[in-house]
């Protein structure tokens, strides 16, 4: 029996809905539920051939949980050990080196120190850093978000740089972006499954949450196969199995403003009944591919093309 585990918090309309969903196929030899864990013992199984995350980057536990069972051998969507590294200003350099227009974007160091350092740990940070050409470069009005992530939390338009200084005096330890604001005539949210299932649905980010996807956003042909190629190419270079992209045009080009979300909102009072029919109609067929691909005790995660050219330049020395 190949398991499929759902691993989450308080969500429910996607979980209850992905275990149903791959259940009512009733292929041979699959089961989906959801995970279950009762002790984690260094270098033993999970018992489980696929376990979709949905949770570990609020819990450590669960991370840590996850690396195990990958180590031996399930298929964790996403990549534990990748989405641990990863964070949104790589990302974005990232992007820079695949032709995938982005904001003009900087990364700061924290307003206040990290615990356990002083001013001698930072010997090598320039005192006051060249603000100047920082705000040249980037220009007003700009946003200012945490290079992580988290959602829609900690994250301020900016339209000087006095009202910069101010916000960001506010921010504490955390380490944040400042980045161009893109002015948009459309805005798009991608869900990517798989690295090759994408669905492009119009979204509109100054609307209240529940109203989101709401948007008459109407792409042409070209538009969506341009979008649909940049969604595809971002998510096989960072290796996410589950990922949104978020693309607003301007002046015809479509830049790629948010694509670090592997764990996206997958409600459906959220993305409304027909995105979350693909979602979970796609999700279930993906992760009955990935269960039914499953070899036991080998590397069954997925890993982008980024990390593989890397590893394959240095088996070349």
């Amino acid at each position: 029996m190949k398991k499929i585990g759902v691993l989450y918090g308080k969500e429910r309309s996607f979980p209850e809905a992905f275990i149903a969903r791959v259940n009512s196929k009733k292929i041979d030899g699959i089961l989906a539920e959801p995970v279950r864990i009762d002790k984690v013992m260094q270098g033993v199984d999970s018992g489980y051939a696929v376990i979709f995350d949905r949770i570990s980057q609020d819990v450590p536990f669960y991370r840590a949980f996850l690396k195990n069972a990958a180590l031996c051998g399930t298929a964790v969507i996403n990549n534990p050990f990748w989405w641990s590294a990863d964070e949104k200003f790589f990302n974005n350099c990232l992007a820079t080196k695949i032709d995938v227009p982005v904001p003009k974007t900087v990364i700061l160091p924290s307003r206040e120190l990290p615990p356990d350092t002083s001013e001698e740990s930072f010997s090598n940070l320039a005192y006051p850093l060249d603000w100047e050409g920082i705000f040249n470069y980037i220009g007003f009005p700009a946003y200012m978000k945490p290079f992580a992530g988290g959602g829609w939390k900690s994250v301020y338009q900016l339209n000087s740089m006095e009202e910069f200084f101010e916000k960001h005096a506010e921010t504490e330890q955390l380490v944040m972006m400042l980045q161009e604001e893109i002015k948009f005539e459309e805005y798009y949210r991608c869900y990517c499954i798989g690295g090759k299932y994408v669905r492009i649905m119009p979204y509109e980010p100054r609307n209240p949450h529940h109203l989101r996807y709401v948007s008459d956003f109407t792409p042409s042909p070209e538009r969506y196969k341009q979008m649909e190629d940049i969604v595809l190419r971002i998510c096989q270079y960072l290796g996410y199995d589950f990922n949104t992209v978020e693309l607003a045009v301007r002046n015809g080009v479509p830049y790629a403003i948010d694509f670090c979300n592997p764990a996206p909102d997958a409600d459906v009072n959220s993305v409304g009944r027909e995105n979350f029919e693909w979602v979970v109609e796609t999700a279930a067929n993906f992760a009955i591919e990935k269960a039914l691909e499953h070899k036991d005790g080998k590397d069954n995660l997925t890993w982008g093309e980024y990390i593989k050219r890397s590893s394959a330049k240095k088996k070349l020395y």
